[in-house]
């Protein structure tokens, strides 16, 4: 009986040859779809990575030119510097009226007003490109200058012709409607947060004078401290700050009730003079022309509780955003400033023209 076998598959040579170009094939088409793989992966890295270099590049770009500049006003050249707060360079100088001193922010931030007391005009500026807006002549002798903050009044200080100025305001033109005549060189101006009454100090005659605003008429006056200049009055509308340039305090006056009373003189440094909020609600900073510092104020506590340098005769200031960095101008070494008040040093000194006076920029502190 004849037994049947099971046979197995003959393997021949051409069957050997196909099978390896079959394996060799299937190798190839996985590295092929790995080397796909791998370029997708690489193009999706490298695009990712321009794509974030593009955008950092463009932010930055975007936020160099966002970011508004900061003007300092040169007196005796009768001029503005303006300072790109990134390379910190002067990126343009622009001409202005003559014996230009003070340098004023619209409370609705859209113009900075360059007041030309030798030329009688107000020049406007726009505070983020620093283009010029247009010119308003026939202001006589604008020495200092204070919006109301409901922007109804402008007001002037004249002071070599020693009255206080009222103009209406209806977001065009000024118009006069009262000239007040006040004391020896009135100096500086303020306003109070109700836009009631203006308070301007008498630099010759020892004076602050309280004008109200409405009646346009002279409420009271009390003497003060030698050379008083720049004035600013706490948030609550109590208490007022002097800046005694002839002396070496700062003179506080409650104004609380019907008459005022000078309080406290806090010493500070010889030629206090002008101030700028510190931005925190509590705090204010002086500049002493004389001592060459710059004197933080505890407002509450009405006492110095810190002190910085500032070479150079400082005079006007304004503070960064984040109240970090102060922006002086140094009026015998034609020079703005920048302190850092965390480390308590000068950390730059920008050339402008000659006698920097006002010092103002948009991206800042609380005022």
């Amino acid at each position: 009986m004849a037994l049947a076998v099971r046979c197995r598959p003959c393997v021949t040579g051409s069957s050997v040859a196909l099978l390896g170009l079959s394996l060799v094939s299937r190798a190839r088409l996985h590295w092929h779809a790995i080397d796909k793989a791998l370029l997708f992966v690489k193009n999706f890295i490298f695009g990712s990575l321009a794509a974030f270099l593009l955008w950092l590049v463009g932010s930055t770009a975007t936020f160099a030119a966002s970011a508004p500049p900061v003007f300092v006003l040169n007196s005796l050249d009768a001029s503005i510097s303006v300072i790109d707060p990134v390379t910190w360079q002067e990126s343009t100088r622009l001409s202005t009226g003559k014996e230009p001193h003070h340098l004023y922010l619209t409370p609705d931030e859209k113009s900075l007003i360059v007041a030309n007391a030798l030329a009688d005009t107000l020049m406007f500026v726009d505070p983020r490109t620093a283009q010029v807006q247009r010119t308003v002549h026939g202001i006589v002798d604008p020495y200092h200058l204070r919006f109301t903050p409901d922007m109804k009044w402008l007001i002037t200080a004249a002071n070599r012709l020693n009255h206080v100025d009222f103009y209406r305001w209806d977001g065009k033109e000024p118009i006069l409607a009262q000239r007040v005549p006040t004391g020896r060189t009135p100096s500086h101006l303020w306003v109070n947060s109700r836009s009631t009454t203006v308070y301007a100090t008498m630099q010759d005659s020892d004076e602050l004078v309280a004008i109200d605003i409405a009646s346009q008429s002279i409420k009271w006056r009390t003497p003060t401290g030698a050379m008083p200049a720049d004035v600013y009055g706490r948030s609550d509308d109590k208490l007022l700050f002097i800046g005694l340039t002839g002396s070496d305090s700062v003179e506080v006056f409650d104004i609380s009730g019907p008459e005022p009373r000078s309080i406290k003189r806090i010493k500070t440094g010889k030629g206090a003079h002008a101030f700028r909020a510190a931005g925190d609600g509590r705090h204010l900073f002086v500049s002493n022309r004389v001592a060459n510092t710059i004197s933080k104020i505890d407002m509450q506590a009405q006492e110095v509780v810190a002190s910085y340098p500032a070479p150079g005769g400082p005079d006007c200031m304004d503070v960064s955003a984040d109240g970090r960095w102060i922006y002086v101008s140094s009026r015998w070494a034609r020079r703005l400033t920048v302190i850092d008040t965390l480390e308590k040093k000068v950390v730059r000194q920008i050339p402008v023209g000659k006698s920097p006076h006002g010092v103002w920029t948009l991206q800042h502190a609380p005022r």
